[in-house]
């Protein structure tokens, strides 16, 4: 299952990003894995392949992109989420200490 893409989104090469951030992010609980250095709605889209978002708007970028963060973190265990960096763009976050139960509360819930 490693070479599998899910998206833009190349699980092998996140689990090596993911093992990188967790040996040396001693005391931070959260540790940008990518940043797109975009926040426009067009250019998300068309880097992470999200062609199947109906209306081209930064909310519905952000859902498409909580429900990819979501399909990610249960098939690598790890709790990621999109967010802003604070340059205003667009980046896959590892939370390090948060369980991989956070998301299984949203899984009971839809």
């Amino acid at each position: 299952m490693d070479g599998v893409k899910i998206y833009g989104l190349c699980l092998e090469r996140l689990k090596h990003q993911i093992t990188t951030a967790k040996s040396r992010a001693a005391g931070v609980e959260r540790v940008l894995l990518e940043s797109y250095n975009t926040g426009d709605p067009e250019d998300i889209i068309d880097i992470l392949e999200l062609y199947d978002v109906t209306e081209r708007t930064i909310e519905q970028v952000t859902e498409k992109l909580d429900d990819l963060a979501y399909t990610v973190s249960v098939l690598t265990r790890e709790k990621l989420q999109f967010d802003f960096t604070d340059e205003g763009h667009i980046g896959l976050f590892l939370s390090v200490d948060a369980p991989v139960s956070a998301h299984a509360d949203r899984a009971k819930a839809a």
